[in-house]
Order: structure tokens, then sequence, then C-alpha cells
């Protein structure tokens, strides 16, 4: 689901993705750190899970029961949670959106010369809440914290200390503050639209 921008041309091909956030019962979100060995976007801050349905998982073809089910079993490989389940998972909406990754940037570990990767994704946003137990994957994984609202805006302005995933900024600038007020009807939140962000983005 990784795309070469050098291999597809500057927009790459598009993918299905999804992007979970998990609130706590302190209405906390668990973030992530990309561990250093993630091929786009390593060391960057981004939200609880992020990544793909797999064509090769029936149950996964679907496009947002299979974002959910794609994400059970990711939340469990990267984070080592096993205690969500397919009810939990609440649709949000779907967003378009290119990014580019560059494996050359002090970023990452590797510092031969690589090609630009990027993700051009059709991203389906899923909440849940619950309190969970997890163990990270440090192959996936380098860091977790839990953020409160008040320290979204903090995390956003300061990309030195906080650098986070164009994925993650997006929905954050765009949608997350206002399905974070509400929480407690996180269920009558979502919509059916596909939001499409800038190409590439400005």
């Amino acid at each position: 689901a990784v795309v070469s921008t050098q291999s597809t041309g500057h927009s790459g091909m598009l993918h299905r993705a999804f992007s979970l956030f998990l609130f706590n019962s302190d209405n906390q979100l668990l973030m992530q750190r990309r561990s250093a060995e993630k091929i786009t976007f390593p060391n960057l801050y981004t939200n609880t899970c992020c990544s793909h349905p797999l064509a090769t998982i029936p149950r996964e073809t679907d496009p947002v029961t299979g974002a959910k089910h794609a994400a059970i079993r990711r939340v469990k490989d990267e984070l080592g949670i096993t205690d969500i389940h397919f009810e939990d998972i609440h649709f949000m909406t779907r967003i378009i959106y290119f990014g580019a990754s560059s494996d050359s940037t002090p970023t990452c570990t590797n510092n031969a010369a690589q090609p630009t990767w990027g993700e051009h994704e059709l991203d389906h946003v899923l909440i849940v809440k619950k309190d969970v137990s997890f163990a990270p994957n440090p192959n996936e994984v380098s860091e977790t914290r839990y953020i409160s609202r008040s320290e979204l805006s903090e995390l956003l302005a300061d990309s030195d200390q906080f650098p986070i995933t164009p994925w993650f900024r997006i929905i954050a600038n765009s949608m997350l503050a206002g399905w974070w007020d509400q929480i407690e009807q996180i269920e009558r939140l979502g919509d059916d639209e596909i939001h499409e962000f800038s190409f590439p983005p400005k």
C-alpha cells in the first residue's frame, strides 16, 4: 500500500486505509510515535493506529466493515491491544489526501539515498472509546502517550518537538476537535462523505 512517487509519478496510487483514534474513559487520546523502522514517516507522532485493509483477507474487503476488521488486526500487531471488538468501533468519515515521505530525511536511520515514498489514501476514520491494556511492538511503535483535549493545540503547534504525520494533522485541524467535544455522542456524529484535501498538500 506504500507507493513510490518516483515510480508512479508524483501522485502515487490511491489506496484504502484507516486511521483509528482510541479514547479512554478520561477522554484522552492514545497517540503513538512510529518506529524508526517504518518505511514511511518514521519517528513521527500520529493517532492510535493507522494502516491498510488487505484484499487477501475476505472480511477486510468491504469499505467500512473491512476497515474496522483491519483496525482490530493492526492494533493487536502494533500495540498488543486485544480487547477492541467490532461493535466498539465507530465509523466517522472518509478523507482523501496525499503525503510524501523521504527516506533520506534526518528522521530515518538509514542514511543511504532513497526514493521518496508517500501515502495517497482513501482513509476511513474510526473512533473507539474504551479503556484498554497495551504493550507496543517496538518494531512498529517507539513511544505511546495519552493527550488531553487541551494538549492538542500545543502538540500541533510544536512541530520540532512533536513532528506529526500528514493524515493526523489534516484530521486534527479539520474534524477532531469537534468530535472530541462531543465524544459522549460519538455514534451520532459520523457522515458518509468523502472529504478531499489539497493534492499535494500545501
